[in-house]
């Protein structure tokens, strides 16, 4: 199965359990995966066949917004629920990061896979 992906998609948000995350904006990286079959598009150079990530990026942006929650484990689930129904991809792999989120870590997160490779 070909792949579509975004890397490294920065995005302000509210989230956290801590009554001040939920005053202010948090940064969350986020890697996705999509599978999806790139013949059709590639055959005649058509977007509208194949997955816009750039769509999609300020997709993920707007969802994250629109539905503030406590735990980025919560969002992963809803969030990858949410693009498989959009944008019918049949198997993708998501991964957000919390950058800052632990003093001595880089970044901490969860990656999950859903749908059918």
């Amino acid at each position: 199965m070909d792949k579509v992906f975004i890397k490294g998609l920065s995005i302000q948000t509210t989230i956290g359990f801590y009554a001040w995350e939920k005053e202010i904006k948090q940064t969350l990286v986020i890697d996705l995966e999509m599978g999806w079959n790139i013949a059709a598009a590639a055959e005649n150079d058509e977007l509208a066949k194949t997955l816009d990530y750039a769509q999609i990026s300020e997709a993920i942006a707007t969802f994250a917004n629109a539905n503030p929650v406590d735990l980025i484990e919560t969002l992963a689930e809803r969030l990858a629920a949410y693009l498989i129904e959009s944008y019918h991809i049949p198997w993708l792999k998501l991964a957000i990061g919390k950058p800052g989120a632990v003093h001595n870590a880089q970044t901490v997160g969860v990656e999950i896979e859903r749908g059918q490779r």
